[in-house]
């Protein structure tokens, strides 16, 4: 299969994915007291010193297994309907992830509603948007042979 820039479409998404590891979703301070949240816990900054307050090791775990998920799809490359397949549950499962993160961000500390959204809270819909375009490329990859054929 002629893979050309769906394979960095997927790249990319599996690279947002896993900045998620790095990058605050939700971050609040009340007073002297800072408590942000990342896909691996809940972490607090009292005076300068940070701790974690709470791990979230499922969340993480299901980060990193999308993440690979959208980096395997770059392989299978040979069987373009079953990487259709994998890249739309990638999708379904950066959906649901997305929704979890949500569900913990509400835990914090001092309410959602005083919260400030940090670049990881948009992060899943750009991976989502990375995996569309990786859609639409293996898409007019499919037309470009198909054509190719009715020439032969």
């Amino acid at each position: 299969m002629i893979q050309r820039i769906q394979s960095v479409w997927l790249f990319l998404a599996s690279l947002t994915i896993f900045s998620l590891l790095l990058i605050p979703v939700v971050s609040n301070q009340t007073g002297a007291t800072e408590t942000w949240i990342m896909v691996s816990g809940l972490y607090q900054k009292t005076n300068g010193a940070s701790q974690k307050l709470q791990a979230f090791l499922p969340l993480l775990i299901s980060t990193v297994a999308v993440g690979v998920m959208c980096f395997a799809a770059i392989f299978c490359f040979r069987n373009r309907t079953m990487q259709k397949r994998v890249i739309v549950a990638a999708i379904a499962m950066i959906g649901g992830l997305s929704f979890w993160i949500f569900n913990y961000a509400r835990r914090i500390p001092g309410d959602i509603d005083n919260a400030s959204y940090g670049a990881g809270a948009f992060i899943p819909v750009l991976a989502i948007l990375f995996c569309l375009l990786a859609l639409r490329g293996i898409r007019k990859d499919e037309q470009l042979l198909r054509s190719a054929d009715r020439l032969r």
